[in-house]
């Protein structure tokens, strides 16, 4: 993504995201009662994309020095830092979403091509929201099943491994270093162990079978 410093250039930014602004306020409104039920990552990436294709097309109309689609990717970086991410952050955040917003063959994915195409009030947003309903691994479900389980192993597996390391401490004092660390990491792994696998085992049985029964019902 080139840098754009000069005064007019910066301006033209500015333009690009007051229209994204403007567009992405009107296609909310649209969603608000729809309840969506999706992850905060996919949600949020699906969003930024869009407005890239928002900005690219608003930027093709602004006699811009630079590529309209770069642009449009570096007036997401000026938002993104106005709404209060740091520079780096921002940075790497425009490089993953630079990955993400092309196919395998470099064509534009249909998030970005529907955000070029955008106009107020048209709906658009939920058209993209709408082609992944049913998927379970964008699902705000599975997103909050992985946090759950991800907390339980981590806080759990700390716990196991710091009493098992006290107890060992305290009635058999003279075991060496590393006999009361191969405690503690044998105390964690049969917490984290075991929560893995009832979590995969979960995940087959729960969150795998409702794609081809939401395709049964279609």
């Amino acid at each position: 993504m080139d840098d754009i410093k000069t005064n007019r250039d910066t301006s033209t930014h500015d333009i690009c995201v007051q229209h994204g602004e403007e567009i992405l306020a009107s296609q909310l409104l649209l969603i608000k009662n729809k309840e969506y039920d999706f992850a905060p990552p996919f949600r949020e990436m699906t969003i930024h994309l869009y407005l890239v294709g928002v900005m690219w097309r608003h930027g093709e109309n602004l006699n811009l020095s630079t590529n309209p689609r770069e642009h449009a990717f570096a007036s997401l970086h000026t938002m993104l830092v106005k709404n209060g991410m740091s520079d780096k952050n921002a940075k790497k955040r425009i490089e993953f979403l630079g990955n993400m917003s092309q196919t395998e063959d470099n064509s534009d994915t249909l998030v970005v091509t529907t955000g070029y195409q955008a106009m107020l009030d048209d709906n658009s947003l939920a058209m993209i929201l709408e082609e992944y309903r049913d998927e379970m691994r964008v699902s705000g479900a599975l997103w909050r099943f992985y946090n759950r389980g991800k907390k339980i192993m981590f806080i759990g597996g700390a716990v196991a491994a710091f009493i098992a390391i006290w107890l060992v401490t305290i009635f058999i004092p003279s075991t060496s270093g590393i006999v009361i660390l191969a405690a503690g990491i044998f105390a964690a792994a049969l917490v984290i162990i075991p929560t893995f696998l009832i979590g995969t085992l979960v995940y087959r049985l729960k969150f795998k079978k409702t794609p081809a029964s939401a395709q049964s019902r279609s």
